[in-house]
């Protein structure tokens, strides 16, 4: 493929926010083969693993975990290689990325607790990795993440709580409770927080044998304030942001030092990302339509942006839901206090979440004619069986109301009989 077809320099924004990433065009087997040798590199060797949701929350824990075994990595590198970006946008460009060396390319090797960066539909496959490649009686830790059921992870965690000295599973997500269940019985210490209260990394920063100072409190509480969206402090925003578009190992490592208030260079990194960031997130707003479903008010809107913040900017018209549908073919869905059925909807179309925040991808790509339908009609298939999940949720809240309603009725009418 022409590099130029998918360089974001000469393409105006209002066409390249309709399509994915770059990363989405490169082949999932050479991405597979990366992600597989980076992941030895990382267990091999380990007194302990970390797989977590590369997000601030998940990262937040990896970071505190490696706090309690005094295997953090030092910040000073990832801090020179963030002002080294500075620099080189500044110089626009002047000298490409390929021939600077950066210290840190294998900073994923290099602490006794190894970490591998995992999503909610890789758990399987990291869990994998760690079996393959960790030495026995290894700790474990699996931090921000929850599977759809037991049997997705099965076959690699029955054999992980076999060979390991330990596994403890560190999350806030709604967990079955057969699922829960069943990952208790294997020995798994697994702690999960209220996902209203809680994020996980305060269930870690409470469970872990360790004696924190302050700086972790104050770090799992900003990281809280964003992924439980209470929005009182701006910290939050910036480490969600960092979190974002920094490497894992670069974000654990950061925060780690640093916690919640962020050195200069980073703050500045940010500063300049969120220019584009608020732009994409401008084009979504302004692509969004609404739909009236049973009581609520939904928006759905299309592109490659901030699910958040389109989320919360849709919501100050009035709407009681928001759905963003990505140009990769995942969508997010957003609540309020008015709508917390968000992880009902998406598990009908192949995902799961929170009441308020969720995420699904349905199952409705085919083939590469069927992503080029999506990218052309900004999410329309998407979009429709997303709606058809909102209806059957409302039918379904709908229908118990009138339960308790005739329930309501016969517990006063009884009470007249008295």
């Amino acid at each position: 493929m022409d590099d130029e077809l998918i360089d974001e320099g000469d393409i105006p924004r209002s066409r390249y926010t309709r399509l994915p990433g770059k990363g989405f065009f490169y082949p999932d087997s050479l991405d597979e083969e990366r992600a597989e040798r980076r992941a030895k590199e990382a267990i091999e060797g380990s007194e302990a693993v970390v797989i977590a949701d590369g997000d601030a929350d998940g990262l937040a824990c990896a970071a505190m975990i490696r706090e309690a075994y005094d295997a953090a990595l030092d910040a000073a590198d990832f801090e020179a290689t963030v002002a080294g970006r500075l620099d080189d946008e500044e110089a626009d460009g002047s000298e490409s990325e390929d021939e600077v060396e950066d210290p840190t390319e294998d900073a994923h090797t290099q602490s006794p607790v190894g970490l591998v960066a995992a999503g909610p539909y890789s758990i399987d496959t990291s869990l994998e990795r760690v079996l393959a490649h960790a030495d026995d009686d290894v700790d474990l830790f699996v931090c921000d993440l929850c599977p759809d059921d037991y049997e997705w992870v099965a076959e690699p965690l029955e054999a992980l709580a076999e060979s390991t000295d330990s596994i403890r599973w560190f999350d806030h997500h709604q967990w079955d409770e057969a699922t829960a269940a069943a990952v208790r019985d294997l020995g798994v210490d697994l702690v999960v927080g209220e996902s209203d209260e809680e994020c996980t990394a305060d269930v870690a920063l409470r469970s872990l044998d360790h004696e924190f100072d302050e700086r972790w409190a104050e770090l799992a509480a900003v990281t809280r304030d964003h992924d439980l969206w209470i929005k009182e402090d701006p910290r939050s925003d910036d480490l969600a942001d960092y979190s974002y578009w920094a490497d894992s190992e670069e974000y654990a490592a950061i925060v780690g030092a640093y916690g919640a208030d962020l050195p200069g260079p980073v703050r500045e990194f940010v500063a300049d990302r969120r220019v584009e960031k608020e732009a994409r997130i401008d084009a979504a707003v302004e692509r969004a339509v609404t739909h009236e479903i049973g009581e609520w008010t939904v928006a759905v809107t299309y592109g490659r942006c901030s699910q958040n913040e389109v989320a919360e900017a849709v919501r100050e018209r009035g709407v009681d839901a928001a759905v963003i549908v990505k140009p990769a073919g995942s969508a997010s869905i957003r609540g309020s206090e008015e709508f917390r059925h968000a992880h009902e909807v998406a598990g009908k179309v192949n995902g799961g979440g929170h009441p308020q925040a969720a995420g699904c991808k349905p199952d409705i790509y085919d083939d590469m004619l069927d992503y080029a339908h999506h990218w052309t009609t900004e999410g329309q298939a998407c979009k429709r069986v997303i709606l058809a999940a909102f209806e059957a949720v409302a039918a379904e809240v709908a229908e118990a109301g009138e339960e308790d309603e005739v329930d309501q009725n016969e517990i006063e009418g009884d009470g007249d009989d008295e």
